[in-house]
């Protein structure tokens, strides 16, 4: 069952009125950027073959200089849409978040629906379908990667849960401020990309300044924080994006009242490619 108190951010759209100033947080840098909600407006949603009644945020394509191993959509499908058909590549794997409305999903013949909270991990090339259902637009994220196979390791099996499901793992040393909630086991070396989500609480903060090989994308859900981003410090709130490029210095501030969420994608568990 999904926690009635559980809040997800969802892309505003719309357009703003023409007496709203032209600035803004957005920024694009060499190390990371930021795509504040405010600029997911109407005007820059995409649509896609084989998708009816819907449309997309891109928040993350591989680019020369920008993300490199992953693509992120926030997709809003209206009722009775979705698609028979909706991935185009045999070896992209792929998760979904549902922060919004209600959708069915068909793996391989079984049939699940999936709520605010629902998580599901589409292993390559499985057969997989989606519709929406209910009376109002379903919201949710979609992640997708290459997969890199490796030999004597099968494909991961597809997962489908949610979030309420799932107990939150403390990191170590905080007293339960900071928590991540894993959607599949981190020792299981068949995945080479995990999307967890990332909960501090009032005052808490990432205590260092990570710099790591994992590039990261970051949506906020929940809340407000001072977000430590190479040589910068910025605000982010609920419905934000960041973008990590691979050793990006990053440390975080949680700014309150309420915990600060985010959805994390990062990919793990390959060798560097030479």
């Amino acid at each position: 069952m999904t926690d009635p108190r559980r809040s997800y951010a969802t892309p505003d759209g719309g357009l703003p009125p023409q007496s709203q100033l032209l600035s803004d947080r957005a920024v694009f840098t060499e190390a990371y950027a930021v795509i504040p909600r405010g600029v997911m407006r109407d005007i820059v949603t995409s649509f896609l073959p084989h998708w009816s009644k819907t449309r997309l945020w891109v928040i993350a394509r591989p680019m020369s200089g920008f993300a490199e191993t992953f693509s992120h959509y926030v997709m809003e499908v209206s009722p009775g849409g979705g698609s028979p058909r909706p991935e185009p590549d045999a070896e992209a794997e792929g998760v979904l978040f549902v922060t919004a409305g209600e959708v069915g999903l068909e793996i391989e013949g079984r049939a699940h629906v999936l709520t605010s909270g629902g998580y599901a991990y589409l292993p390559p090339g499985c057969d997989w379908q989606l519709d929406a259902r209910g009376d109002v637009p379903a919201v949710f994220h979609w992640i997708r990667k290459a997969y890199e196979a490796v030999e004597g390791l099968d494909r991961p099996e597809a997962v489908v849960t949610n979030e309420n499901d799932i107990d939150p793992t403390a990191m170590p040393d905080c007293g339960g401020a900071w928590a991540t909630t894993r959607f599949v086991d981190p020792e299981d070396m068949r995945h080479d990309m995990h999307v967890t989500i990332v909960t501090l609480q009032p005052g808490a903060v990432i205590p260092f300044m990570e710099t790591h090989v994992m590039e990261h994308g970051l949506y906020v859900l929940e809340g407000k924080a001072a977000y430590r981003l190479n040589r910068d410090w910025v605000e982010v709130e609920a419905g934000d994006y960041m973008w990590l490029r691979a050793f990006c210095p990053q440390a975080c501030y949680a700014g309150g009242p309420g915990p600060f969420r985010y959805l994390l994608y990062k990919d793990v568990n390959r060798h560097m490619a030479l």
